[in-house]
């Protein structure tokens, strides 16, 4: 949907979609009919963003049939519902019981993943509302840390340099502009925003940028005023912000008992401390139990508070809506149905509920109903 920022620009926020994921055409649009026009409703808006999640091979399949594209466009169109950003890091089954690292594959060294965004960048010039300045794809920030050597960065190089030609072809054909997003997060070759600006250093930032993803900001310990000056400072642009909140503990050995309920089999979730202590995973965090504070990249609904003693990194989340300069914020909770039993929605409307309310709450945030 459309917001007026507090700054008096227009912005356009949406809610990610692989929070309830689908894998082929008919499946999508069975999302919009059970989910997405359940949230818009309950909001009372005439048009709700969204930012789809498609998988490799729907993107490949879309990509190619451009009747298939016209027909999404006309049933997101019919239900009041519009697309300007989607989600490029997952390439495949998101949600099914895989290996965690698998989210990260195949990376930014091969040219599957270049097909697979060129392809979301071809379906997106198709969705843009005709008003839209532009459009997004986030993706994944090169690779998971290791291994990394010099032939693998210089390949990766290599493929954001076609990744820069094949979308300036793309806006010569279609007079439309998609810019790719590399989202930094917790344990891969882009970890923070400093990492980003060497990963970004001499590409082409009219086509390349970051997305912010402000759960992944807060598990870096970064502050968010700093991390948005460093990126102007070196020119690169936030293309597009994940609004997303993490999960903080003040004191990890006083609330193991509630923590352990967190520590799942289907998702890495990467925990940091302040002192600078690193784990790829909770259960690790749980088994090593460095000294707090820890943030943990478990992505917990913006609007509500998790199980005391824990906490969320809501303030920092807060404080990065009022500084960052950005036009596509897009809500990430994709984590809903691994939450701990009494937090975890039951029933399609219960999780339109819960969309809507953290869409309601980015709403009054950006445009400062509520103080930032």
């Amino acid at each position: 949907m459309r917001v007026r920022h507090h700054d008096g620009r227009q912005v356009h926020l949406s809610y990610c979609t692989n929070v309830h994921p689908a894998e082929d055409l008919p499946g999508i649009i069975g999302q919009f009919d059970t989910y997405a026009v359940a949230v818009r409703e309950r909001l009372g808006v005439d048009v709700l963003g969204l930012g789809l999640w498609l998988a490799a091979p729907m993107a490949a399949e879309l990509a190619g049939d451009g009747d298939a594209r016209r027909r999404l466009r006309h049933e997101l169109d019919v239900r009041g519902l519009e697309v300007v950003t989607l989600n490029g890091f997952p390439y495949e089954a998101f949600q099914a019981p895989v290996v965690k690292h698998a989210v990260y594959r195949p990376d930014w060294t091969t040219p599957e993943r270049l097909d697979y965004t060129l392809n979301l960048a071809r379906i997106l010039v198709d969705l843009l509302p005709d008003d839209a300045e532009r459009g997004s794809v986030s993706t994944l920030p090169l690779a998971w840390r290791e291994p990394w050597p010099p032939a693998r960065r210089d390949a990766a190089r290599q493929m954001l340099d076609r990744l820069a030609h094949g979308l300036t072809e793309i806006a010569w054909e279609t007079g439309r502009l998609v810019r790719v997003a590399f989202e930094p997060e917790p344990g891969c070759v882009a970890e923070n925003t400093t990492q980003a600006v060497d990963m970004l250093a001499g590409a082409d930032t009219d086509r390349l940028g970051v997305c912010l993803d402000l759960a992944h900001l807060a598990c870096a310990w970064e502050d968010p005023a700093d991390a948005v000056k460093r990126l102007a400072t070196a020119g690169i642009p936030v293309v597009k912000v994940q609004v997303s909140a993490a999960l903080e503990v003040a004191d990890p050995i006083g609330a193991r008992p509630v923590l352990e309920r967190y520590a799942e089999p289907r998702f890495l979730h990467q925990t940091r401390t302040a002192a600078g202590h690193s784990c790829d995973d909770l259960d690790i965090a749980l088994a090593e139990n460095p000294a707090g504070p820890w943030r943990v990249h478990f992505h917990v609904p913006v609007h509500a508070p998790p199980e005391p003693p824990l906490t969320a990194t809501t303030g920092l989340l807060r404080e990065a809506l009022g500084v960052v300069s950005c036009d596509h914020f897009d809500v990430e909770t994709y984590t809903w149905d691994v939450l701990p039993p009494g937090h975890r929605p039951t029933s399609p409307a219960e999780l339109a509920d819960g969309i809507a309310g953290e869409l309601a709450w980015t709403r009054d945030v950006l445009t400062g109903r509520v103080n930032a």
